[in-house]
């Protein structure tokens, strides 16, 4: 084998279903669950006689990390159309020549594809989804790039970093609140992606950076352009969500404010583009409100007024959270109802009774869902809440199951097969077509929280 066809990345599995930076259809922010936690990125180094980061990047060993990465978190095709399979057999033939077009700083990004993601206020959230072949590049530079840059982050900062995730901020923002500090600034920032100011961030990546073609790269993804109805459209700003490295350049860029906050002693937690800070005093929030208005105003980026606001901290959400306070003045975790909302409408949309599906195949498709959110929200301290969450779970299959069933004969058949005895199946048969009301009651006793166990159905509570 030459040796230059042994720099490639190991040869590409089988094609999957959208996850990770890239997705393969739109689909509602709520449809996708909670925010997926920040895996490790990897921690290859520059080593000693390769010549910089960039040859640390394109090292076989780590780029073979990179592509194995990239496989897991599958995801659609570019504006190239080559899935992860199809990349796979470029890269075996032209693997050579690529890497050399990187070393020698001749390599051109393609433009990213826009995909627009439906938010469940209505408005939509843009993703930029690279081809394969940069998001494998991408991903052999952030392997390198996360173990130099992320020891120099803020403690307060815990979006998209190795080791930390969202339960972390959660934990950190409620025993602020319990030392007792009961007003937050609640900061949101508007389309950050999408503004990003590709000057500053450059001149913020120049101090942490000591390789200039690795500046140069990332300077060429961040001039890469964006596809849209078949048209490339050049962008002066922004870094699109979609691509390995966006969170990493989000970091750095925000780190200035995270270190301000540090500098006059502030208790606060970040993650991603998300930001509340703990005062004692609304009068304190507001004053801390207008200087933080000033140091994004530097980075060239918008608060969103709407979304943003000082206020108690009972009365706010963060990362889908709330906060309450029980029996001796402890401060608990609960759902926000916005995302008790959005878990309700997803619900609703997979258990719907036109969609002509058997309820095996229902439950399978509420599994992966259902793991996901109790994952997520597992630090909730409210049992009655989990308790009447699955209690309404179950009252909706029971009704979808009588729909499968859909005559009195059939559902008097399929009742006494799972036990019921004739005055049960009797009473509940003639009612039949009334789904709902008819779906309660009787019918636990026959569609038990055993029989839904059996199923595959996880409990929340």
């Amino acid at each position: 084998m030459p040796k230059a066809v042994r720099q490639m990345p190991e040869p590409s599995g089988r094609v999957g279903a959208a996850h990770g930076e890239a997705v393969r259809e739109p689909a509602s922010d709520e449809a996708r669950g909670p925010p997926r936690e920040h895996q490790d990125t990897g921690s290859a180094k520059p080593k000693a006689g390769t010549g910089g980061l960039l040859e640390a990047a394109l090292t076989r060993e780590n780029l073979q990390a990179a592509w194995r990465r990239v496989k897991t978190n599958k995801g659609a095709a570019g504006v190239d159309g080559l899935d992860i399979q199809q990349t796979g057999q470029l890269l075996r033939t032209s693997w050579p020549q690529i890497r050399a077009q990187l070393l020698a700083g001749q390599y051109r990004p393609n433009p990213v594809r826009k995909v627009m993601i439906p938010k469940s206020d209505g408005s939509q959230r843009e993703l930029g989804i690279p081809t394969v072949l940069d998001r494998l590049i991408q991903q052999a530079l952030l392997q390198v790039l996360q173990p130099l840059i992320d020891p120099t982050f803020s403690e307060h900062s815990y979006g998209f970093r190795p080791g930390r995730r969202a339960h972390d901020a959660v934990k950190a923002a409620r025993g602020f609140v319990q030392s007792g500090k009961r007003v937050v600034v609640d900061v949101d920032l508007s389309k950050f992606f999408d503004r990003v100011n590709h000057d500053i961030l450059m001149e913020r990546l120049q101090r942490r950076i000591p390789d200039k073609a690795v500046l140069r790269l990332i300077r060429a993804y961040l001039n890469a352009g964006i596809m849209d109805g078949g048209v490339v459209i050049e962008r002066g700003q922004g870094t699109p969500q979609g691509g390995p490295l966006s969170p990493l350049l989000a970091n750095v860029l925000l780190d200035e404010v995270d270190k301000a906050l540090e500098a006059r002693g502030y208790s606060f937690a970040r993650y991603a583009d998300d930001c509340n800070v703990y005062v004692g005093s609304k009068k304190a929030g507001q004053r801390v409100m207008a200087w933080l208005r000033k140091l994004y105003g530097k980075l060239k980026l918008q608060i969103n007024e709407a979304k943003s606001a000082v206020g108690s901290v009972f009365g706010r959400k963060f990362l889908g959270y709330g906060l309450w306070v029980a029996k001796g003045r402890e401060v608990k975790c609960k759902v926000a109802l916005k995302a008790l909302n959005d878990f309700k409408a997803r619900i609703r949309q997979l258990t719907r009774r036109s969609l002509g599906r058997s309820m095996s195949q229902v439950v399978d498709k509420l599994r992966a869902y259902l793991l996901g959110w109790k994952a997520y929200f597992g630090l909730a301290q409210t049992p009655r809440v989990w308790r009447e969450l699955d209690e309404w779970l179950r009252h909706r299959l029971r009704a979808l199951q009588l729909k499968h069933w859909k005559r009195g004969a059939a559902i008097y058949r399929e009742l006494r097969s799972l036990g019921a005895t004739h005055d049960v199946a009797r009473q509940v048969s003639v009612n039949g077509r009334r789904w709902w009301r008819n779906s309660a009651k009787l019918l636990n006793s026959v569609l038990t929280i055993a029989h839904f166990d059996r199923l595959g159905l996880p409990r929340l509570s």
